[in-house]
C-alpha cells in the first residue's frame, strides 16, 4: 500500500491529534515528517526554537514506543512534501492547520500544488477551541469584543472525543532523515538557556496540567495574579507548539468541578483565558495587519519617543522599579514572565517610556518559549491602548502600586533582584523612598548595587496621558493611578 505523509508542524502531540487520527484510519503506513522550513508570517524566535529542539526529541520517543520514528527535514515544505511523495510513492498528506495569515495562505497554496499533482491533501484544526474564523457575530462578522466572542465560542463550540492514537504506527524504512542535533536549535557558546524552565514534549504538558489542576486551579481566580504564588498553568509553551489540545485542558478543568476537587468558578476563569487566546487567533484571522499595525489606526499616529538607553535598561531589568525589573530578569533567565507582570513591564515600556509596542513585542517574541503570533502582538496592542477591547485604552500600570498590591511581601522581587532581598517589605518596591540608614543596612547602595529610576512615575503618567488625549481626540482622559 502506499504511505501517507503525516506532516507534524506545531502539533507535536500524538494524544488528540485528528491529523495522525485520519491517517490511521486510511489502514495504510504513516510517514510522520516535520520540516523545518521558514515560517512564513515570521522566523521563529530563538527561546522558542530552544523549545522545538526538546519537543522533537520527545515526538520522536513517543513514536518509538510505537514502532515508528519522525522523519525531519529541512528547507522549503512544498519541495520537501514533494521530495517525500518522490522517495516513497506517497499519495496523500494529512496536516493540521496552521491559521496565521500567511501561513494558512502557503497551506492552501501547497495544497492546491499537490492536489494538482494527484496527492490528496486534508487539514484539519488542532490548535484552537474552534477554527479561527468559525465564531462570528449576528451579523455575520468578526467579534470585537472578547466577553460576547467567549459567549458564543462555549455556545457553539463542542469538544471533541478524546483519542490517544493508535497503538502501533507503521512506517516504511529506508527513508533518509536528518538529525536534530544538527539543526543546533539549543544555543551554545554561550548556553543561555541553561536556567530555562519547563518540560517540552507531550508528557510534559501532561504533568504541567495534572500538576495544575491538583493544586492552583483551586484558587486559580484570585491567585493568578500574584507572582510570587505557584498558581498559573504553565501550559503556554506546551499549547503554543500544540503537546496538548486546548480542549483536553478545558475538559480536565471541568472535570475537576465535577468531582468536587474545584469550584465551578476558578475553572471558568481558566476556560476564559484559554478563550482569550482563541480570541487573539480569531482578530489575526480577520486583521492580518495586526502583527505591525495599530488595531485603532488613530495609533499609529502616537508620538513615540526613540530611548534606546531606556529600551535597554528596560530589556536588561535595569530600570529602577523593582517588580520592572524582576520580570524581564525571569524572562532573560527561564524564558517565561509571570503573566501580571508582562502587562505591568509592556505598559512601563510603551507607557511610561513612550517607547513602540513593536520594540517591546520584537523582544518578546525572541526571549519567550511561549511565543505565538497572536497572543504576542494582540496582548501588546491591548496594553499600548491600540488592540480590540482595550478598556480603558488609556490605562497606565503603576509599577509601585502593582508590587505592593501583588507581591506586597516582595517574594518575587527577592528572587530576581537579590540585590533588594535585605530591603524591608516597606520600601522593597520604591527603594529611593527609603532612607540612607535603612538602605546602608540592606546593603543597598542606589546608583551603585541598584539603579535610580530611569524616569519619574508621575512625569511619565502625565506624559502618557497627554500623547493618548492627542491621538484619542478626548480631552477628559483620567486614569485611576
Amino acid at each position: 500500500m502506499k504511505p501517507v505523509i503525516l506532516w507534524f508542524r506545531r502539533d507535536l502531540r500524538l494524544n488528540d491529534n485528528p491529523a495522525l487520527n485520519h491517517a490511521a484510519e486510511t489502514g495504510r503506513p504513516i510517514l510522520p515528517v516535520f520540516v523545518l522550513d521558514h515560517a512564513p508570517d515570521r522566523p521563529e524566535g530563538a527561546a522558542s526554537l530552544w523549545w522545538l529542539d526538546k519537543s522533537l526529541r520527545a515526538l520522536d520517543r513517543s513514536l518509538a514506543e510505537r514502532g515508528s520514528r519522525l522523519i525531519l527535514r529541512r528547507g522549503d515544505s512544498l519541495i520537501q512534501l514533494r521530495a517525500l511523495i518522490q522517495e516513497t510513492g506517497a499519495d496523500a498528506v494529512f496536516m493540521n492547520r496552521l491559521f496565521e495569515p500567511a501561513a494558512f495562505a502557503r497551506d492552501a497554496d501547497i495544497a492546491h500544488e499537490l492536489a494538482s499533482e494527484g496527492v490528496d491533501c486534508r487539514g484539519f484544526n488542532a490548535a484552537h477551541l474552534c477554527r479561527p474564523g468559525g465564531v462570528l457575530n449576528g451579523s455575520g462578522g468578526p467579534y470585537k469584543v472578547f466577553t460576547p466572542f467567549l459567549k458564543s465560542l462555549l455556545a457553539n463550540a463542542q469538544p471533541p472525543q478524546h483519542t490517544t492514537g493508535p497503538r502501533r504506527i507503521d512506517t516504511p524504512a529506508g527513508v533518509d532523515s536528518e538529525q536534530v542535533d544538527d539543526w543546533e536549535l539549543h544555543p551554545r557558546r554561550p548556553d543561555w538557556a541553561k536556567d530555562f524552565d519547563g518540560t517540552p514534549g507531550e508528557d510534559g504538558a501532561a504533568s504541567a496540567l495534572s500538576d495544575f489542576l491538583a493544586r492552583g486551579l483551586k484558587t486559580y481566580a484570585k491567585d493568578r495574579d500574584h507572582p510570587g504564588v505557584s498558581c498559573t498553568s504553565r501550559l503556554s509553551p506546551h499549547l503554543h507548539w500544540g503537546e496538548i489540545s486546548p480542549w483536553r485542558a478545558v475538559t480536565r478543568a471541568r472535570e475537576a468541578v465535577e468531582t468536587g476537587k474545584a469550584p465551578a468558578i476558578e475553572a471558568e476563569k481558566f476556560v476564559a483565558e484559554l478563550g482569550w487566546r482563541d480570541f487573539s487567533a480569531h482578530l489575526l484571522h480577520h486583521f492580518p495587519t495586526l502583527t505591525d499595525r495599530a488595531f485603532r489606526p488613530e495609533y499609529d499616529a502616537m508620538p513615540w519617543r526613540d530611548d534606546p538607553e531606556g529600551l535597554e535598561a528596560w530589556k536588561r531589568g535595569r530600570t529602577g522599579y523593582p517588580l520592572v525589573d524582576a520580570g524581564m530578569r525571569q524572562l532573560w533567565a527561564t524564558g517565561w514572565m509571570h503573566n501580571r507582570v508582562r502587562m505591568v513591564v509592556a505598559s512601563f515600556l510603551v507607557k511610561h517610556l513612550l517607547i513602540d509596542w513593536r520594540e517591546g513585542e520584537a523582544w518578546f517574541w525572541d526571549t519567550l518559549v511561549d511565543a505565538d503570533l497572536a497572543s504576542n502582538v494582540q496582548n501588546w496592542q491591548w496594553v499600548a491602548g491600540s488592540g480590540a477591547d482595550a478598556a480603558p485604552y488609556f490605562r497606565i500600570f503603576n509599577p509601585i502600586a502593582q508590587g505592593e498590591k501583588f507581591d506586597a511581601q516582595g517574594d518575587y522581587v527577592r528572587r530576581w533582584v537579590p540585590e533588594l532581598r535585605r530591603l524591608p517589605a516597606r520600601w522593597l518596591h520604591a527603594p529611593w523612598t527609603a532612607s540612607n540608614e535603612v538602605l546602608r543596612e540592606a546593603g543597598v547602595s542606589l546608583g551603585k548595587t541598584y539603579p535610580h529610576p530611569i524616569l519619574d512615575h508621575g512625569h511619565a503618567r502625565s506624559r502618557a496621558l497627554d500623547a493618548l488625549k492627542a491621538v484619542s481626540g478626548r480631552g477628559d482622559l483620567t486614569d485611576r493611578d
